[in-house]
């Protein structure tokens, strides 16, 4: 199967605010945020992409732009995009626009930081249902990438740090219960390959490194005992 770059939309101006931005309009990156995407996008020049798949919402969007401006080939064609609500921001119902040092005065913080699988926003979604739609997108974006360009193939999903955290939960098999564990910062990648035995997790939360290496990296296989020779070893 192809490899995954699961990539955090770069620094908002919510994020600095502290207010949960949920499903905000005209939620946009702040300079910070556009240096993180460059760096991102610089990052993932040398690993040509089969496709960029983005939540509709504006901060993923600028950062994807941003990607796939540096992904122009010889030939002058860009990577397909797409656009996926799959991997949309938690609806946070009542949650959405609020002061995160407010929420954390609410029951349900404690809740959604010890036992998350349990939780429903008021007037919006579970954790569990937003978990349960941003794995079936990108494992079904990864399966129909695969059969169009092949299992070599290298694609990016830009998206937010939940949906990201909840798929890197599902790929490591961990609980939902479990996914605060995962940090995964503005402008990160994360790397998912889903092999024909189980996901491997091949990097969470990286702010830095080239990636070109995965431009040759083979298939996804069986794992290797002992930890294998890396990336590039003949």
């Amino acid at each position: 199967m192809p490899t995954v770059l699961l990539v955090r939309h770069g620094r908002t101006t919510a994020n600095v605010q502290g207010v949960l931005a949920g499903r905000t309009a005209g939620v946009r990156l702040d300079a910070v945020g556009r240096e993180q995407a460059l760096r991102t996008a610089t990052r993932l020049a040398g690993a040509p992409l089969a496709a960029v798949v983005t939540s509709p919402l504006e901060r993923c969007r600028q950062t994807a732009r941003v990607v796939i401006e540096h992904q122009r080939g010889a030939d002058g064609a860009a990577a397909a995009t797409l656009v996926e609500h799959g991997i949309s921001e938690c609806d946070y119902g009542q949650w959405q626009g609020r002061a995160l040092r407010d929420l954390a005065q609410e029951p349900l913080w404690s809740q959604v930081q010890t036992q998350p699988s349990a939780v429903t926003f008021p007037g919006g979604e579970s954790l569990a249902a937003m978990q349960s739609r941003s794995v079936a997108a990108i494992r079904g974006h990864d399966a129909a990438l695969g059969e169009q360009h092949g299992e070599g193939a290298v694609w990016a999903a830009v998206a937010h740090g939940d949906i990201i955290k909840s798929v890197l939960a599902d790929a490591l098999g961990m609980h939902l219960d479990l996914f605060q564990r995962i940090a995964v910062g503005p402008g990160s990648v994360s790397i998912v390959r889903y092999g024909p035995h189980r996901p491997e997790v091949v990097a969470v939360n990286t702010d830095a490194g080239d990636l070109s290496w995965l431009r040759g990296a083979a298939p996804a296989g069986d794992a290797a005992v002992g930890g294998g020779a890396g990336p590039g070893a003949s």
